[in-house]
């Protein structure tokens, strides 16, 4: 990828990540499969903006089968259908990375982010901060798994776009597709949200010695990190 469009990607990553789950609400909301499929080509987008910013002929083959595909199944229930499945697929594959991060003789994930941020191999880390690195990728692993189980489970229950009531079951108990779009769409990223941030000032009581100034400046390092580090932390 040349320069520009890998120093463009990331905040048009940023931007489409932000638009999913607000296009995906009003996709609930509105009950029409037309919205759902602009929520669905929105995660397509960010799946593939390297590759379509970059202008690589196979990303952009690839983004107009699918959108292709969308605009087909618009008129359709499965468009609503589709919509269900991207907060158990996203927090399932973090779940996984998160725990698959743990076994030697790999480094947990927030180990290494940790160690970036202090610029030194996860290894010369200080004993203590390493084991809470190391509990504290597992502790995300846990809440990531148990919200992909919340969020099948509501998958399957909600009427009358959820997958029992599609199969032509009535599911006793059972939520409205708006209930489930709060928690799939917002709740449970704000649950993400509030544990990246009630985390940090768990660290902030518990370690003094830190790179970073404040929880701004912490951002601000962890995006200095670079699109590189995420992206090889991601793909080790």
């Amino acid at each position: 990828m040349n320069e520009s469009a890998s120093s463009a990607s990331g905040p048009a990553r940023v931007l489409l990540a932000i638009a999913f789950p607000l296009l995906a609400h009003w996709a609930s909301h509105d009950g029409g499969g037309v919205p759902a499929a602009l929520a669905l080509a929105d995660l397509v987008a960010f799946i593939v903006v390297d590759g379509l910013l970059a202008l690589r002929p196979a990303p952009w083959a690839i983004f107009a089968a699918l959108l292709a595909a969308l605009a087909a199944l618009a008129r359709t229930p499965y468009a609503q259908m589709l919509l269900l499945t991207p907060p158990m697929l996203f927090n399932g594959w973090l779940a996984w990375w998160f725990a698959r991060s743990l076994r030697a003789p790999r480094e947990g994930l927030i180990t290494r982010i940790v160690a970036a941020l202090y610029g030194c191999a996860p290894g010369e880390l200080a004993p203590p901060l390493y084991r809470y690195t190391r509990s504290l990728t597992a502790l995300w692993a846990a809440v990531l798994a148990l919200l992909t189980v919340v969020n099948a489970a509501l998958a399957l229950i909600a009427v009358p776009d959820g997958l029992l009531a599609r199969l032509g079951y009535a599911p006793s108990p059972s939520i409205t597709q708006e209930q489930w779009s709060w928690f799939a769409n917002i709740l449970n990223y704000g649950v993400i949200g509030a544990m990246f941030a009630g985390e940090y000032l768990v660290r902030r009581r518990r370690f003094h010695d830190r790179p970073e100034t404040g929880f701004f400046d912490f951002l601000r390092r962890m995006a200095k990190l670079g699109p590189r580090f995420w992206k090889e932390l991601f793909s080790s």
